[in-house]
């Protein structure tokens, strides 16, 4: 085989390139140099080029040959479609270059390896995992620690791949021994290589290693009380691996382990006790290891107790202690939020999840189970930057705290009550904080339990509103959130003033503190106080708006977008409330201030877009007087972003436009057609383009959220202004019908649930047996009854399929009913959880319809049929008869066969049929 060899030309352009790019200062020049760079992974040896930069040119400077192999790196994959001399070249360019005198070349070409010997695979260069196997013995240590180094990014990166057979055997089976051996090495750094590349293959189950793993835990023992806290580290790493993965290996030593762990979790170097502490969240995240962790609860708690002080460290980044009210804000500091869009759900009763979005703690970690729908809301518990952003020893016992809570409730909170109190009556305030942090942090699991001492902990946390230091004053109200939910129970008078209205004071106050980090906290924990608190808001609706109004002209840019979700919760709670025109004077006039400053491409107005859908939804007929020119931007920003998407469609080098203007905008259409209806007609039929010829570009928009948004506009249409829509539902159809789909990608769930729940809305403003609506019945039915039989399908599809079945065969029960038995049981699984409701209410007198056509089509089903009406609360009058005349008909087309059916039901529906309906 030719070997390759540089053309003179093409190494000098990208030599001068490479020279070119470290001239930083001329955004203009960086501009070019970064589409020539680009250009050249258009040629089929570049990275041969880079390889031979970087190995082959000891007369160019160390800091252009390492740029070539940041760029190698950067360009790997290059290699799976590169001609074999030029794939032989590179490789052996880089382990020369691996041998090179310069360190910064050697850490080039190490990075360079790492990437190669993942996109190729060991399997096919294998010649690569010799080497790096064999310079761990050789004499020089460097050389050693440099192979050690490359070999650990590989097995964190793709132990899998490691895991093979190469030439009729297993590389592991020779290295895993050989790691063990030196994990003994007189060299810290290569223990800490060997700790560590052992622990990544606990993970994938692998068996060279577990053929070994007594020796391992013998090993990980013999390591436990290294001098060097990095090895330490990756001994704690390697007991949270194995606890995750392999418990029962643990078990029989899991006094020692625990003892060792609880010494570790207090260990001076942060990074060891932050691993240590790991051990404990993981512990009490598994359940099956509960019986294990219970008894030592009593070591294990007051221990994450102490882990949760401020350190020194902590306290020297946050700087916390000033009025910084007025300082503006970096905009480094702002986190990018991507908005979601608004997915058609449904609330279940109490003994079914409620679906509700991820929930994070004050230490960043998720809280409870994903649903299907993905909102990116910064809701309540998003306490975003509560402290650092980095994850922490701080943060991690607490998250440790809370899932224990979770776990083990009321004997967490025994263990923990004293040391509690200790620290929420201490003198220090670092002391009292972290105390505070705990008890926010036990709220969900431990609420039982804490709920008798909350009449004296909940005044206190008032009171601690007023404390000078900040940090004291921001975690105060983040806990407070946390227990929002018991202070605005309407329980009495008593507990309204006692409890309630201080907390809602005491929040408000720290909403227009002076401090950023408490406004932030304070703001966070009042969203949630609204949320949990809804309509019984509605009396303090105007001190609270004139607070938060205020804060409009005193908060800097991060604060304000937290401010907007505040108003747009507050909307979403009081509904109706806010049409009092003395609120929509407050608040409307600063809405309209913020609104004119922002320019259509300002990110700032997402939030802000946001926040008005709901305003104008709560407002109702008071926001007309302001409709017509948000109206039309939002028009005009649909129209523009979707022109910047086909002229991006047509030049794919330039910047994909960002979709959150244009799903932001479809919304807040959303919004005015609820809160307004059919007085948008004037605005609608002015629209140049027409806004309904745009929304049904929207509908085949490449991006999910874009078609989710379109399709929530066309039923929330469908719903308040039906004249409008209905000229266009031909095209829309199309597109929706196509929209429905069985599996859908987890990306295009909420896209398929909006279109599902449109169609039934679409569906019912027809009308019975409307000819127009016939020709779409069995199209649509023929995709939405596999969706509802699909079992892997998201459970809010299910339902949203199900309700729009119902409500098609309410309207056509002639071309539905003859499918009834293949859909009639998955069809009352899927509802009978949902809470009462209105949609729910069309749906079962759909179904029942669909039974009057066609009684043999429920028989198979009859038991979820009675389940699915006994669940019920209050059925509307009219759907009642309905489920009376059926159970009636039942019963009296075959007394006998009915007695005996019903007799092999559970009691409990045998018992409300009969107590309800008299059958």
């Amino acid at each position: 085989m030719a070997s390759w060899t540089p053309q003179p030309a093409g190494l000098q352009e990208i030599l001068q390139t490479i020279h070119e790019s470290t001239d930083t200062r001329n955004s203009a020049v960086q501009r070019t140099i970064t589409h020539k760079l680009n250009n050249f992974t258009r040629a089929p040896d570049y990275i041969a080029y880079l390889a031979y930069i970087l190995s082959a040119l000891p007369q160019e400077d160390d800091r252009i040959r390492t740029i070539a192999g940041y760029l190698l790196k950067n360009n790997a994959r290059l290699i799976l479609r590169a001609a074999p001399e030029v794939t032989a070249f590179v490789k052996s360019a880089v382990l020369t270059a691996f041998g090179d005198p310069s360190i910064m070349i050697r850490n080039a070409a190490s990075q360079d390896i790492v990437a190669f010997l993942g996109i190729l695979e060991p399997k096919n260069w294998p010649e690569c995992l010799q080497q790096l196997v064999h310079m761990l013995e050789a004499a020089n240590l460097d050389q050693q620690e440099a192979a050690f180094n490359v070999l650990e990014k590989a097995c964190e990166d793709y132990p899998r791949k490691l895991d093979v057979e190469i030439n009729g055997t297993m590389p592991l089976e020779y290295m895993i021994p050989k790691f063990i051996l030196l994990s003994e090495h007189p060299s810290s750094k290569m223990r800490a290589h060997a700790i560590a590349c052992l622990s990544y293959f606990v993970p994938i189950g692998c068996q060279a290693l577990f053929t070994h793993i007594d020796t391992f835990i013998a090993c990980l023992f013999k390591r436990a009380s290294d001098e060097d806290p990095t090895v330490r580290r990756h001994v704690c790493q390697a007991l949270v691996l194995l606890l995750a993965s392999r418990p029962e290996k643990l078990m029989p030593e899991m006094n020692n382990v625990a003892e060792y762990m609880l010494y570790s979790t207090k260990d001076k170097n942060e990074n060891v006790a932050l691993e240590a502490c790991e051990f404990w969240l993981t512990f009490a995240e598994d359940p099956d290891l509960a019986p294990y962790l219970h008894p030592l609860l009593g070591k294990v708690a007051p221990v994450l107790l102490d882990c949760m002080v401020y350190s020194e460290d902590d306290l020297l980044w946050l700087q916390g202690d000033e009025e910084d009210a007025a300082v503006p804000d970096k905009e480094s500091d702002i986190k990018p939020r991507h908005y979601g869009g608004k997915s058609h759900g449904f609330e279940r009763e109490a003994n079914g999840d409620d679906g509700s979005s991820t929930k994070r703690g004050a230490y960043g970690e998720e809280l409870g189970d994903e649903d299907d729908d993905d909102y990116d809301d910064l809701d309540d518990d998003d306490f975003a930057e509560e402290m650092s952003t980095e994850w922490n020893l701080r943060k991690c016992a607490a998250a440790a705290l809370d899932v224990l809570a979770v776990r083990f409730g009321a004997d967490l909170l025994n263990v923990l009550l004293e040391p509690l109190k200790t620290k929420l009556w201490s003198d220090e305030w670092l002391q009292r904080e972290s105390g505070i942090l705990a008890l926010g942090a036990m709220a969900e699991g431990c609420i039982e339990a804490i709920e008798p001492h909350l009449p004296t902990l909940v005044p206190y946390l008032i009171n601690t509103l007023n404390e000078p230091k900040p940090l004291v004053r921001s975690i105060t109200c983040w806990t407070l959130g946390r227990y929002a939910s018991w202070c605005t129970q309407p329980i009495s008078e008593e507990h309204k003033n006692q409890f309630f209205v201080p907390t809602l004071e005491g929040l408000l106050r720290m909403v227009l503190d002076n401090n950023k980090r408490v406004q932030e906290a304070g703001c966070s924990a009042f969203a949630t106080l609204e949320e949990d608190a809804g309509p019984e808001l509605a009396p303090y609706l105007e001190p609270v708006l004139r607070n938060l109004v205020f804060a409009f002209d005193k908060y800097q840019h991060k604060n304000m977008l937290i401010l907007y979700d505040a108003v747009g919760t507050l909307a979403d709670a009081v509904g109706t409330a806010l049409q009092n025109p003395t609120y929509v004077e407050i608040l409307m006039p600063p809405l309209l201030k913020r609104w004119s400053k922002l320019k259509d491409d300002d990110e700032d107005l997402v939030p802000l877009l946001e926040c008005l859908a709901s305003v104008t939804i709560a407002m109702g007929p008071a926001f007309l007087p302001y409709a017509g020119p948000i109206f039309d931007r939002c028009q005009t920003i649909v129209h523009t972003s979707l022109l910047q998407y086909q002229a991006y469609q047509q030049n794919p080098e330039m910047d994909e436009p960002d979709r959150s203007f244009l799903v932001v905008a479809l919304d807040l259409l959303s919004g005015l057609t609820q809160g307004l209806g059919i007085a948008l007609e004037p605005h609608i039929n002015r629209s140049q383009p027409n806004l309904l010829s745009l929304l049904t570009v929207c509908l085949h928009h490449p991006h999910a959220a874009v078609r989710q948004s379109g399709y929530a506009l066309v039923g929330d249409m469908a719903m308040n202004c039906f004249p409008l829509l209905r000229p266009h539902v031909p095209a829309i159809m199309q597109e929706l019908i196509l929209q429905l789909d069985p599996e859908p990608k987890v990306e295009f769930i909420s896209a398929c649930n909006n279109a599902a729940w449109a169609v039934g809305e679409v569906a019912l403003r027809y009308g019975r047996d409307d000819p127009e609506f016939q020709q779409w019945v069995r199209p649509l039915i023929a995709r939405l009854i596999p969706i509802l039989l699909h079992p892997k399908a998201p459970r809010s599809l299910h339902e949203n399929a199900a309700v729009s079945i119902g409500r098609i065969g309410l309207m056509h029960p002639a071309l539905v009913a003859p499918l009834l038995p293949d859909f009639a049981q998955a069809w009352c699984q899927a509802l009978y959880e949902i809470r009462d409701n209105e949609e729910k209410d069309s749906a079962f007198r759909g179904l029942c319809t669909l039974v009057q056509t066609n009684p043999a089509g429920i028989t198979k089903s009859l038991l979820w049929f009675c389940n699915a009406i006994v669940r019920w609360n209050q059925p509307s009058p009219e759907l009642n008869s309905m489920f009376q005349t059926l159970l009636n008909g039942f019963k009296q087309h075959d007394a006998v066969g009915w007695a005996a059916q019903v007799a092999t039901f559970p009691p409990v529906i045998q018992e409300r049929l009969a107590t309800r309906y008299g059958v």
